[in-house]
């Protein structure tokens, strides 16, 4: 029942939360506000919630800091609303577990097609990595044996993957369809400040799409946004 799942939206300004809050009821979504960490934590002891969306920039305890704090108890979904300029903010978010970020100002049509996305995801049980701690992933018409670190299709030929190629691949599975730029994914795979000149992310793409996609040239798996980075575009269930 995604139409009737309860959504908190947690903002200092007050016309933002009013109509976040207003769109997303004339969706069907049950709506609740909050206008910081301390507010949010009490609706939290009250009511279940299935998804956060968290504003970053909050005076007193950020969204960083809130976040932090809810994942140490709780796997709600949590969607950042983050400005323009804060490129490192929206990386450390996506560490600290949040699902999606969407940047401000925001076309609300667009944070509703993002939470239901990310209610989707949430709602199918062989979507949490973490949780099940599955040996294998289907992507597509591919298996990724976790523990062996290869992949195979439908022969059940395994394919070796480089460390890297493998660091990759299970980042853009645990985050099935959500675009990660270049820096995201070099800070998401190496755990460091990414270089902007630093290309390495390119060339794992390109050796992974020689591996696994029918055409690289046109692929289907792993989707470049110009601009934007990379997405896995292929179906994903963990086994």
């Amino acid at each position: 029942m995604q139409d009737a799942a309860h959504v908190v939206v947690v903002d200092d300004h007050s016309d933002i939360r009013d109509l976040v809050r207003q769109y997303l009821e004339q969706h069907g979504y049950k709506v609740s506000v909050a206008d910081g960490g301390a507010s949010l934590r009490r609706l939290l002891e009250r009511r279940t919630v299935d998804l956060i969306v968290l504003d970053v920039m909050m005076p007193g305890e950020d969204g960083l800091a809130v976040c932090r704090h809810i994942r140490t108890t709780l796997s709600i979904p949590i969607i950042f609303l983050t400005a323009m300029a804060e490129d490192t903010d929206r990386i450390i978010g996506l560490e600290l577990g949040a699902d999606d970020y969407l940047v401000k100002p925001f076309n609300p049509r667009e944070l509703l097609a993002r939470i239901r996305a990310v209610l989707r995801r949430a709602t199918n049980p062989a979507s949490h990595l973490a949780v099940q701690q599955p040996k294998n992933v289907r992507i597509g018409p591919w298996r990724l044996n976790l523990g062996r670190q290869e992949i195979s299709g439908e022969d059940g030929v395994g394919i070796p993957l480089s460390t890297a190629e493998f660091r990759l691949l299970k980042v853009l599975v645990e985050r099935p369809g959500l675009i990660l730029s270049r820096e995201q994914l070099l800070d998401l795979t190496v755990g460091r400040s990414a270089d902007i000149f630093d290309r390495s992310i390119d060339n794992q793409v390109s050796r992974l799409r020689k591996k696994i996609e029918e055409n690289p040239k046109n692929p289907s798996i792993i989707k470049t946004h110009w601009g934007g980075g990379y997405s896995l575009s292929a179906e994903v269930a963990f086994e």
